[in-house]
C-alpha cells in the first residue's frame, strides 16, 4: 500500500512539474483548490499544453497530424482502463473522480487538428461563418470549460453554458490578441462571412491584415466576445462564486485584455497588448481570497 502511495505521488509531482513548467500565472489559481481538484486541474492543463504543442511545434503537417491521432488513441486506451504513462493514469484517476467525459478530452484533439493544416496541397486554416468559429471555440475551448467545471463540482446544463459562453469570449480574446502571430503562422480566425460583409475579398493573412476595413471585422468580432463575457457573468452571479474560483480568475484576466485590444484599436498591431505578470497575481489574488 505504501509503495502505492509513493507513486500516485510521484506521477502527481511529475504532472504538476509539466504545469510548473509552463509558466502559467493559472498555476497559481489552481492552487487555490483542494489537493484531489488540484491534482486533477494540473492533469487537464498538461493534456492540453501537449496537444497544443503538436499543433503549434515544428515539423511537418503529415508528423503533426499522426501524433494528435496517437495521442487520440491513447486517450481512448486510458479511458477503457488501459494508460500507459504518468500523465494519462492521472487523467483517468480524474475521470473517475470527477465523471469527466471523455468526448471533451476527444473534442479538444479535434481543436488541434483544426490547426494543422497543409498549405502546400491547399489546406488553410480558415473560417468560413460565426458557427464555424463557435465550433473551434468549443472544442479548444468550451471542452476545456467542461471539464474543468465537472473538477469544480458543477454539473449539468448550467455549468456546460457558462463553459460554452465563457470559452468562446476566452478563445475570441486569444485571437484578437494574436492576430499577427496567427498570420506569420499562416493562419486566419477571422471568420470569411464577417470580412465579405465588410467588402474584404483576400484570403491570405496579411492582406486581411492590412485591409482598411479591419478595424469593423474585428470590433464585430469583438462584440461577439464583449457579449459572452455579460452572458457569462450572469451565470456566474447564480452560482456558488467560492466554487468556482479559478473560473471567476480567467474571466477577471481575459476581460480587461478584451478591453484593452479594443481600445488599442486594429492599426498598430505590433503593439502588444496583456495583462502584466504582477496584474495577473493581483487578479489572482483578489478574484481567489478576496472574491471579488
Amino acid at each position: 500500500m505504501q509503495m502505492l502511495k509513493t507513486s500516485v505521488y510521484k506521477e502527481e509531482a511529475h504532472v504538476k512539474a509539466i504545469v510548473m513548467r509552463s509558466n502559467t500565472s493559472f498555476y497559481w489559481a489552481m492552487r487555490l483548490l483542494p489537493r484531489e481538484k488540484r491534482t486533477a486541474m494540473f492533469a487537464i492543463y498538461a493534456f492540453c499544453r501537449a496537444v497544443d504543442d503538436i499543433a503549434d511545434e515544428s515539423g511537418t503537417v503529415q508528423y503533426k497530424r499522426l501524433c494528435l491521432q496517437k495521442r487520440r488513441t491513447e486517450i481512448v486506451e486510458t479511458f477503457d482502463g488501459n494508460p500507459n504513462n504518468p500523465l494519462d493514469r492521472q487523467l483517468l484517476l480524474a475521470k473517475n473522480r470527477f465523471e469527466l467525459e471523455s468526448a471533451d478530452f476527444l473534442e479538444i484533439i479535434a481543436g488541434m487538428v483544426m490547426d494543422v493544416r497543409d498549405e502546400k496541397v491547399g489546406e488553410r486554416v480558415r473560417i468560413a461563418s460565426v458557427s464555424e468559429l463557435t465550433l473551434y471555440c468549443d472544442r479548444v475551448a468550451g471542452a476545456v470549460g467542461r471539464l474543468s467545471n465537472r473538477v469544480f463540482g458543477l454539473v449539468g446544463e448550467t455549468g456546460d453554458r457558462l463553459a460554452s459562453t465563457l470559452g468562446r469570449a476566452l478563445q475570441i480574446t486569444n485571437i484578437l490578441r494574436d492576430l499577427l502571430e496567427d498570420a506569420e503562422s499562416k493562419r486566419l480566425y477571422l471568420p470569411q462571412e464577417i470580412l465579405e460583409k465588410y467588402g474584404i475579398d483576400k484570403t491570405e493573412p496579411e492582406d486581411v491584415l492590412a485591409s482598411p476595413q479591419l478595424a469593423n471585422v474585428c470590433n464585430e468580432i469583438a462584440t461577439i466576445a464583449e457579449q459572452d463575457f455579460r452572458d457569462a457573468e450572469a451565470i456566474l452571479c447564480e452560482l456558488d462564486r467560492k466554487k468556482i474560483r479559478p473560473v471567476i480568475i480567467m474571466k477577471n484576466i481575459y476581460l480587461p485584455t478584451l478591453q484593452r485590444l479594443i481600445k488599442r484599436g486594429w492599426v498598430n498591431l505590433e503593439q502588444p497588448v496583456s495583462l502584466s505578470r504582477p496584474e495577473k497575481l493581483w487578479i489572482i489574488l483578489r478574484s481567489g481570497f478576496l472574491g471579488r
